[in-house]
């Protein structure tokens, strides 16, 4: 009941994951084992069955033989019996293997075509039924392993007085039913061969177009929207190729659109914010507005200058979509214009209660080539977020330092800091977390892109301590 439950539910169990060609694979050598060992089997115990009934056939004939030519033996006199019978017995020295013997009522050899059994006495089930009840039966060793056949010999008005038993070593038949079973390994071998080969390049065409799917899916997954893949077969994973081009070629058109759509209404919103912000400014000055009108013209003033950043960061963002996001890099001293801008945004942040700490190198710091004005919106922006993201502390530090290959420049704050799930994903496009402070979620997409221009890397991690570890590694200039 619970099977047909789990079954029509439609719910598998998640496993450790394999690919696909490995399960494959593994499914089809557990089922090459398994019928392997089943026709091994199969061979063995038909080979062993023919080979025995065989053997039987070809001691009865023997038998028979020997009784027709029994009568002859018998009719001797005594002093020619035993030379005689000897002779008779070896008759069937090379018969196929068989040895054939003469018993007496006692069931001790008389004669036999191997001379070491000669004066032995025989008590297996055969001899006993064969000398005791007169009957003609087959009986079978366990170590070693033979089987023979005894039949009574009647003389003197039906009196048993002697057998003949005729015994075959089973090694003979054992070496049949060996080379059977191993000519049915190399059969079933190159049959498994050949079969794991076609499974091979089967499984090839599921899994190369299935891997390349998976390839796409991941770059369109990061943004890479348009892309195609080739289709190869024109069965379900081709229609799962036609689907998943079909969904880039929408995610592109969709991004397109909206890309268009964000570039013209920032252009729509850089003028009224000049206008707005400019004649803020200039009401600043009209002395006779007082009070709150004037704390209101401030408000107006800050907002505007918020808008006509986050309009900036929606045209680099825009630029960075269709390709126009571009550098104009020269040699640059970073060391200066990071003092010159830790100098000016000291003031602003000691308004709101926030010493900015800054460590300088000890030497000096090696030149970089790199475009001043983005590298100083990429510091702006994470100054920026320090400030607002890391206000619980009272210090944001930041730090130069250089080694022959980078410069690095390095911001903390004292904050809460960024909960460890957020932490991969913070610099995505439109990412803003579980913050609830106000921001675009793209200014550092936008950092990042710029860093990744100059070859660089950003990285941003939470501090030992408390609060947010900004790393930006820039590369010397190689002399």
């Amino acid at each position: 009941m619970g099977i047909l439950t789990f079954l029509s539910r439609g719910k598998w169990p998640v496993r450790k994951s394999r690919s696909l060609r490995t399960r494959w694979l593994i499914g089809c050598i557990c089922g090459l084992l398994l019928g392997f060992i089943i026709a091994v089997s199969v061979s063995a115990a038909v080979s062993s069955a023919k080979q025995e009934k065989h053997l039987r056939a070809e001691m009865q004939d023997a038998l028979r033989l020997a009784d027709a030519a029994l009568p002859v033996l018998l009719a001797q006199p005594d002093e020619k019996y035993a030379s005689a019978a000897h002779r008779f017995v070896c008759r069937y020295d090379d018969h196929n293997g068989l040895e054939l013997q003469l018993l007496d009522a006692d069931g001790c050899v008389e004669a036999s075509s191997r001379e070491s059994q000669i004066g032995r006495r025989i008590r297996t089930e055969d001899v006993n039924a064969a000398l005791k009840d007169g009957e003609t039966q087959f009986a079978k060793g366990k170590d070693p392993r033979y089987l023979s056949l005894c039949m009574p010999v009647s003389e003197q008005d039906g009196e048993t007085l002697r057998a003949l038993r005729v015994v075959s070593d089973l090694k003979i038949a054992s070496r049949q039913v060996l080379r059977a079973i191993l000519i049915t390994a190399a059969i079933g071998g190159c049959i498994s061969a050949l079969f794991l080969l076609g499974s091979l390049l089967y499984i090839r065409t599921i899994s190369e177009p299935v891997a390349k799917l998976t390839d796409m899916a991941s770059r369109i997954a990061d943004g890479s929207y348009g892309m195609q893949v080739k289709k190869t077969y024109d069965d379900e994973i081709g229609v799962l190729t036609d689907t998943v081009n079909t969904l880039s070629e929408t995610l592109s058109k969709t991004e397109k659109l909206q890309t268009e759509f964000i570039s013209s209404v920032s252009h729509e919103l850089r003028t009224p914010l000049t206008a707005i912000t400019g004649w803020s400014e200039t009401l600043m000055y009209d002395e006779a507005i007082q009070g709150d009108s004037r704390r209101g013209i401030q408000i107006i003033s800050s907002e505007a200058n918020r808008l006509a950043k986050l309009v900036t960061e929606l045209l680099d963002f825009t630029r960075m979509q269709d390709g126009r996001f571009l550098l104009n890099v020269e040699s640059l001293n970073l060391a200066a214009e990071l003092e010159d801008l830790v100098f000016s945004y000291d003031g602003l942040l000691r308004q709101d209660g926030v010493e900015l700490r800054y460590t300088p190198c000890e030497e000096d710091a090696p030149l970089i080539l790199g475009d001043p004005a983005r590298l100083k919106q990429v510091f702006l922006n994470i100054l920026d977020n320090a400030a607002k993201y890391g206000r619980d502390g009272t210090y944001i530090d930041v730090g130069l330092s250089f080694d022959d290959a980078y410069i690095t420049v390095t911001v903390r704050d004292y904050g809460s800091g960024i909960p460890e799930n957020e932490l991969p994903f913070v610099k995505q496009k439109f990412y803003k977390g579980s913050s609830k402070e106000r921001g675009s979620g793209i200014g550092l997409a936008v950092c990042e892109e710029i860093i990744v221009r100059h070859m660089g890397e950003l990285i941003i991690e939470n501090a030992p301590e408390a609060g947010v570890l900004v790393t930006i590694k820039l590369p010397v200039v190689q002399e």
